[in-house]
């Protein structure tokens, strides 16, 4: 009895698994193929969030340059520095929250305290303050943070022309009085004048999960 019982199991089994069986089994191979995990060596991760990294920064940039000359264009210099002062932060925060990742500006020599550097930047901040002093270019970076869980990418923030010093250049030469006492009045710790034409201004630094890098490899 018991083995007629198993010779029926078998026969029962095998006639279930008809076409359609076999063409769900094909199909839930290909997904599993589709979903396997690409192998990445580190060197294409670390190229792929330098190359983000510069598409970050430059979008960072552009997108403060052009709302301070819409500003400096409808309300002047003076005027400016208070929208900067309550929309620059912003603009950068929703940069970040767009990439996914942490955007900061980063200086020694800051104007707002938030744009102090943090312990992890404080070393290459000084890198690229001795590669200027040194008249030497520096270039982008990345460090592994977290384990490597994050990647955080470095830039230099050079001032690119005269406009910038309407701000950032010497009080009583590029600076008048009335944007000099502005400044004062909304930035007491004041650092971030003294700025020549292709002086560092500072560096753009932005925090990347490893895990967003490698989703668009």
């Amino acid at each position: 009895m018991k083995k007629l019982l198993y010779l029926f199991s078998i026969c029962f089994i095998s006639s279930s698994c008809g076409p359609r069986e076999r063409v769900s089994r094909d199909v839930f191979d290909e997904v599993n193929k589709s979903m396997e995990v690409k192998k990445l060596n580190e060197a294409d991760i670390i190229q792929e969030a330098m190359l983000w990294g510069e598409e970050i920064s430059s979008t960072a940039q552009e997108q403060l340059m052009t709302a301070l000359k819409e500003a400096v264009a409808e309300k002047g210099v003076s005027d400016a520095i208070s929208f900067c002062n309550v929309n620059a932060l912003p603009i950068l925060n929703e940069i970040s929250e767009n990439y996914g990742v942490e955007v900061r500006r980063v200086s020694n020599k800051y104007r707002n305290p938030e744009d102090k550097p943090l312990p992890e930047e404080e070393v290459l901040m000084e890198a690229y303050e001795y590669n200027a002093e040194q008249g030497s270019e520096s270039g982008t970076n990345i460090q592994k943070l977290q384990d490597g869980e994050v990647l955080l990418f470095t830039k230099a923030i050079i001032v690119p022309n005269a406009f910038c010093l309407n701000c950032h250049g010497e009080p009583g030469q590029d600076i008048n009085a009335e944007t000099q006492e502005i400044l004062q009045e909304l930035y007491p710790q004041d650092k971030a004048t003294g700025h020549t034409v292709g002086s560092l201004r500072g560096m753009w630094s932005i925090k990347i999960p490893r895990k967003e890098v490698v989703k668009r490899l």
